[in-house]
């Protein structure tokens, strides 16, 4: 018999119910055991939601991030917040956004504010974690608190529990050392940590344990080659089953390395692996188990069922019971639950899967393969017919936009003249000084906002008194810009729910969920559009607000616009086609509102990629055809402009250090970064590469409510001076503002437009 499990479910609540709790919390609304109780709730519901399964996650609900808890469990606190004498959560809630609550941080100045713990992209996912710290001090020290008492949990309810940790290597190489330190050389004291935990699961009567190590699909060395046999050699001793999880690519290289290894079964994502379960299969030692994740946990188009029994069905007879079959990956990276989504196209609608429906998917497989394709032929005739009307419907393919696709020359992507030749024209008209400051787009979403567009979308306010309440939201954050005193003004983006979104919506080619909701970090959750078919612009999308934001001040005014690559990486992409056909199709329709927003009179035009990097294959030797296409995408959508148009772009929370040639070669003016997490790491290229345009460094981490000084931000300037000559740097926040209240923006970039004022006085 097959055996079905998953790999971990969504955390936030099909309603986002940990999201509005955590924010709650975090102002002081709700107390902490209030919280907890919600976390335990969720948990017996997504329980509740996988019965059927052979096996069920334990350990993949996090109020904040899995591998924040991982580094809690395994003892490694960062020094700042050691001997910290209140609740664990609050400690965890003061790593990942500086402090806890407004009201529950009741330890003073002993245990107030800290640095937040630096964040970035889980693999090449939009998801963000926090990056675990290492020095040469680091030691570990086993808190299986969280595991014990979600376990207790689940055998409570009767659920077959199968505890889901991180595996060492990939803990140690998801980390950064803060020193010289050699993060291999911190396995000899991490291991006996481990062991003890599965000794705990062991004890807890555990079975089998999910140890996730997607670094293996990745281009390892020698070295982390090794150490995944160290590692493995030394757990061999344990008292419970051990499966391996690899997601997000292929073992390549490491098949072997992986099939070696001395545990009891391996998992392999067979989304992106297909070609190699096979192999897998034949390679494995014969008592081993072989996890096949045959559903894509990371997209939301129906499985094809017939197709995927076709090569199953062989695999299960060869195997038996030594097959299990699950997801790709966590779920975590999908929605909840389609059957809330009443008002989506009922044709796109039947396309379509989310998580649950995801899980449903899985026991269809699992009886045809146990019980025979008869026992559920219905299932199978429903799931053949929604594949075949995908395939065929006209709404997904557009002539005028292949022809336009086929019509792309070199020429389009150029600018007239080199970035050399467009500063002095840019300069003489923009007339900025030096240092100039900005903000990177969006400001405070306010209460007000968010019910004009509730209320808007409910039909209970017409266009025109929607438009002026975003008219009104707009002028608010003009007037405070100027009151600031910032160089280079934005409109503060009021109208738009969201960065891709909100572009999708006027985009043919995309459908929208009400509820399909995606965690990206702590309480932080997207919507992602889907892109179901050929994408064109109907009309302009920003250049009216834009203009009436430029009405309202003589200073020059950003339009801003999100660019395709992230556009095609912050949304469910059509798997029919290479993700750089649906790139190119939205350079050409992002291109024309550039165009039209430059004939409108906007002299800056920011761009943004901030999910450039996270498109990239995980194995470096894939990273050129795709850098090809996404830095000519950007190129195509930005380059058709005058030279005195200057073009920004933005990108964040990401490592761009070994993609900086590629960064360099999309030609816009200027580009802003996050630097201040890292404290101007990511700099560091440019200790051997001298990049050629105008950079701002995010000195403000609008990702905590902590307020940066006028030192602290003149002290990271002065840094990023040392790599950048002073006449090529701007001075900006990290990310945009949305996420933030006024009360916390207003101070801070007070004091970013005073640190700008006295580098003007300092740098010469």
């Amino acid at each position: 018999m097959v055996t079905t499990h998953n790999l971990g479910f969504p955390r936030i609540g099909a309603k986002r119910e940990l999201k509005f709790a955590l924010e709650s919390y975090w102002k002081g609304e709700c107390s902490r055991d209030e919280l907890k109780a919600l976390g335990a709730q969720l948990r017996q519901r997504h329980w509740e939601n996988q019965q059927g399964l052979d096996l069920a996650p334990v350990g993949d609900f996090a109020f904040y991030d899995q591998v924040l808890d991982m580094s809690f469990t395994l003892g490694n606190l960062p020094e700042r917040v050691q001997g910290f004498h209140g609740d664990a959560l609050d400690n965890a809630f003061r790593v990942a956004r500086g402090r806890s609550a407004q009201t529950a941080e009741d330890h003073g100045a002993c245990c107030g504010g800290v640095a937040a713990g630096e964040m970035t992209k889980w693999f090449d996912t939009n998801y963000h974690y926090i990056v675990p710290e290492f020095t040469a001090s680091t030691g570990f020290t086993l808190d299986p608190s969280r595991l014990v008492t979600q376990l207790t949990e689940a055998r409570n309810l009767g659920v077959n529990a199968k505890p889901v940790i991180i595996g060492p290597v990939t803990y140690l190489w998801l980390g950064k050392a803060k020193d010289e330190t050699d993060r291999l050389a911190l396995l000899p004291k991490l291991l006996p940590v481990y062991g003890a935990l599965l000794d705990t699961f062991a004890a807890q009567g555990v079975e089998w344990v999910q140890i996730d190590e997607p670094a293996l699909v990745t281009e390892l060395d020698p070295a982390w080659q090794q150490a995944f046999v160290t590692a493995y050699e030394t757990l061999e001793t344990r008292r419970v089953k051990l499966l391996l999880a690899t997601y997000f690519g292929q073992l390549q290289e490491n098949l072997g390395l992986a099939c070696s290894l001395p545990v009891d079964g391996l998992h392999i994502d067979a989304i992106n692996a297909r070609d190699e379960v096979a192999t897998l299969a034949r390679a494995l030692p014969a008592e081993r188990v072989l996890s096949v994740g045959a559903i894509n946990g990371r997209n939301i188009w129906k499985t094809d069922l017939t197709a995927t029994l076709d090569w199953l069905e062989p695999l299960a007879k060869t195997l038996g019971s030594r097959l299990w079959i699950a997801p790709s990956c966590s779920l975590l990276h999908v929605p909840v639950d389609l059957s809330s989504e009443q008002k989506l196209d009922a044709e796109i609608r039947s396309w379509l899967a989310f998580a649950l429906q995801k899980l449903d998917e899985l026991k269809v497989l699992a009886s045809a393969l146990n019980q025979g394709r008869a026992s559920v032929a219905a299932e199978l005739a429903a799931n053949a017919a929604a594949i075949a009307c995908r395939r065929a419907s006209p709404r997904v393919h557009n002539p005028a936009v292949k022809a336009a696709l086929a019509r792309i020359d070199a020429a389009l992507g150029q600018r007239q003249n080199p970035y050399a030749a467009r500063a002095p024209k840019q300069s003489a008209r923009l007339k900025l000084p030096a240092f100039p400051t900005t903000t990177i787009g969006s400001f405070p979403q306010t209460a007000e906002i968010r019910h004009a567009r509730s209320q808007f979308k409910a039909g209970a306010l017409d266009e025109a008194g929607y438009q002026v309440a975003m008219q009104a939201e707009i002028a608010r954050s003009v007037r405070e810009q100027e009151a600031l005193s910032l160089d280079v003004l934005v409109h503060g983006e009021a109208e738009r729910n969201d960065m891709v979104e909100y572009f999708g919506e006027q985009l043919d080619g995309y459908a929208f969920s009400q509820f399909g909701w995606v965690q990206s970090y702590g309480s932080r959750c997207v919507k992602p559009p889907i892109l179901f078919g050929d994408i064109s612009r109907p009309k302009a999308m920003t250049v009216e607000w834009i203009q009436y934001a430029q009405s309202l001040t003589s200073k020059p005014m950003k339009g801003m616009l999100t660019g395709p690559v992230t556009i095609l990486n912050w949304s469910f992409v059509r798997d029919d086609q290479p993700r750089s056909v649906s790139c190119y199709q939205l350079a050409l329709a992002i291109r024309e509102e550039v165009l039209d927003l430059e004939r409108a009179g906007i002299r800056v035009i920011q761009i943004d990629e901030a999910a450039l990097r996270e498109g990239l294959p995980l194995r470096r030797s894939q990273w050129q055809t795709y850098l090809d296409w996404a830095v000519e995408s950007f190129r195509i959508t930005a380059n058709g402009v005058g030279d005195e148009t200057q073009i920004h772009t933005h990108m964040c929370y990401s490592e761009f250090n070994d993609i900086i040639a590629s960064i360099a070669d999309m030609d816009a003016d200027v580009i802003t970064i996050e630097t201040s997490r890292s404290d101007m790491e990511l700099l560091d290229a440019f200790d051997t590469f001298k990049y050629p345009n105008e950079i701002g460094p995010g000195v403000y981490d609008i990702h905590s409510p902590n307020i940066p000084s006028q030192e602290h931000i003149v002290a990271l300037m002065k840094k990023a001076a040392e790599r950048i000559p002073a006449e090529r740097l701007w001075v900006n926040p990290d990310c945009g503002l949305k996420t933030r209240q006024w009360a916390e923006v207003i101070p801070a970039l007070t004091n970013m437009v005073s640190a700008a004022k006295t580098l003007r006085r300092q740098v010469q």
